[in-house]
């Protein structure tokens, strides 16, 4: 782990931890974060790693959660095989899919197919050229990716209505939580 990852990803568990808002039970360890990656096919981002090895936070009674967090909240990495948990695992990739699929296409990739199948096939060709989102919190995600850190924490309801929520994840503990008021997004991306 980067020392600049492992930082940043300490000083978002620190800054959350201090806000009293969450419980927090003990950090993933390495068998634990091993057996995870293994499981679902992906690499924790270094402060994605670091901000869970120190604590991992888990949904209360009487904590503040997004309204359209669809009552994901805080995803349970020890209890992982729920339905809730893998729809906002997989909620990125289905969402876009969706809404290729209904017609949405984005420029850079070229002329869209007619035909439904060849049109999926082409969009998950290009989606698996990005990094895969792993959910932080509801639906705000951090691109997945060892030995990378300091991303923007991104919203993403739809595949056009995606808005950066933090700079870096210690920045989006202080815009998601420091308030308990939603704040204005930081940029907002339209296909």
């Amino acid at each position: 782990m980067t020392d600049a990852g492992a930082a940043l990803g300490v000083e978002a568990a620190r800054r959350l931890a201090g806000l009293n808002v969450v419980d927090i039970q003990p950090g993933l360890t390495d068998a634990e974060f091993d057996c995870i990656e293994r499981k679902f096919g992906f690499e924790f981002a270094e402060d994605h790693r670091a901000f869970l090895s120190v604590g991992l936070p888990v949904r209360t009674a009487g904590c503040v959660d997004d309204p359209d967090s669809e009552g994901w909240g805080w995803p349970n990495w020890r209890q992982p095989s729920s339905d809730a948990f893998k729809e906002q695992l997989d909620w990125p990739l289905t969402t876009a899919l969706d809404e290729i699929l209904k017609g949405e296409w984005p420029p850079g990739w070229g002329r869209r197919p007619h035909d439904l199948v060849a049109r999926e096939a082409k969009a998950r060709r290009h989606l698996s050229r990005i990094p895969r989102m792993i959910p932080v919190y509801a639906h705000r995600y951090l691109p997945a990716g060892r030995g990378s850190s300091g991303h923007p924490v991104l919203s993403i309801h739809r595949l056009t209505d995606t808005i950066v929520y933090g700079h870096d994840l210690a920045h989006y503990i202080d815009q998601e939580f420091r308030t308990h008021e939603v704040t204005a997004p930081l940029w907002r991306h339209y296909i």
